[in-house]
């Protein structure tokens, strides 16, 4: 499945993965977020250069967790930048289209991730298991 994303929401996502990387780095940043969640974003990274596709459901999972780590990023710089200038601030206004950008990916890649363990359990009959999350492929 392929799961299209704008010019805007790459550039949303990729400042995000810098900051959430940066910050693990640093261990200075606002977000600290788990080492595992980390290397979610670490690998999303080398992805962000286009349309993301999605083989399995267990590759949507991961895309999923990473992206939910960024936009909690986004979220948190988003809220400092209004809280230490105004809601109408350029660098305020900027920070919430980071995180409406990236949110709004994250809400395609939860309704994909619905939309596959509705069609696995429709063709098994069953609720996915790790390992049919993993091996069961959806073609683009």
């Amino acid at each position: 499945m392929i799961v299209r994303c704008t010019y805007e929401e790459l550039t949303a996502l990729e400042h995000g993965a810098r900051a959430v990387l940066h910050d693990h780095a640093s261990e200075e940043g606002t977000v600290a977020a788990p080492p595992r969640e980390v290397v979610g974003v670490a690998a999303l990274r080398p992805r962000l250069v286009g349309d993301l596709t999605v083989e399995t459901l267990a590759d949507n999972r991961m895309l999923t967790e990473a992206v939910e780590t960024i936009v909690e990023c986004l979220r948190v710089e988003m809220e400092v930048m209004v809280s230490v200038t105004h809601p109408a601030d350029e660098d305020a206004v900027a920070a919430y289209f980071g995180f409406a950008h990236a949110f709004a990916v994250l809400s395609r890649l939860r309704q994909v991730s619905s939309e596959m363990e509705a069609l696995i359990g429709l063709v098994t009959g069953e609720r996915p298991t790790d390992e049919v999350a993993a091996t069961f492929h959806f073609p683009d």
